[in-house]
């Protein structure tokens, strides 16, 4: 008898799909992309991803396509500038820390960091596959999380508490959390 395979229940919508499938929780060691899902991760505090989602091609034309070098050498106008944009989540707080994360990532790099390696380390170098029949079960931090948000803010990112860092996880396949009868989950493939 076959598995009944569902879409995880949060995804609902053209985008939410279409990010479901091709995105969410596969492992990714890109550090541009990377650099820039920690950066709209932090966007989304407070609010729900789908805003962040509808909004990401407005964040990558304003921030420089997330090129580190190039938000770290953003003005205090150029925020400004930011902040007068609907297309963006016009949240100064949130805005200067993407300029603030791209200087601590380009400082931290000018040290010889991996990024990649040293933010896959946090989950010891390959995806956690979790196994949740339920949405319910997901945790929203874990250990992991926990500890990167820690060890992220000690180098100077803003907005990288132990929620978004887990959602960060989640979202570049650090840990798999697509439900058990997703047709996305490891089991399922």
């Amino acid at each position: 008898m076959s598995k009944h395979l569902e879409t995880c229940p949060w995804a609902q919508g053209e985008l939410y799909v279409e990010y479901h499938d091709s995105e969410w929780g596969q492992p990714c060691y890109d550090e541009h992309r990377l650099f820039e899902k920690l950066c709209l991760e932090g966007q989304q505090a407070g609010l729900s991803w789908i805003t962040v989602l509808k909004k990401r091609p407005n964040y990558r034309a304003r921030f420089h396509g997330f090129d580190p070098a190039l938000v770290a050498a953003m003005t205090d106008e150029d925020i400004e500038e930011c902040l007068l944009d609907a297309g963006l989540i016009r949240h100064r707080g949130k805005l200067e820390a993407i300029r603030k994360n791209a200087r601590a990532w380009v400082a931290a790099e000018k040290e010889g960091l991996n990024w990649s390696e040293w933010l896959w380390s946090f989950v010891g170098g390959s995806p956690i596959i979790n196994r949740y029949a339920q949405l319910k079960e997901c945790p929203a931090q874990t250990d992991e999380s926990k500890a990167m948000s820690k060890a992220l803010k000690k180098i100077g990112f803003g907005f990288v508490g132990p929620t978004t860092c887990y959602a960060f996880m989640q979202s570049m396949g650090m840990v798999n959390d697509h439900l058990t009868n997703c047709p996305c989950h490891p089991d399922n493939l």
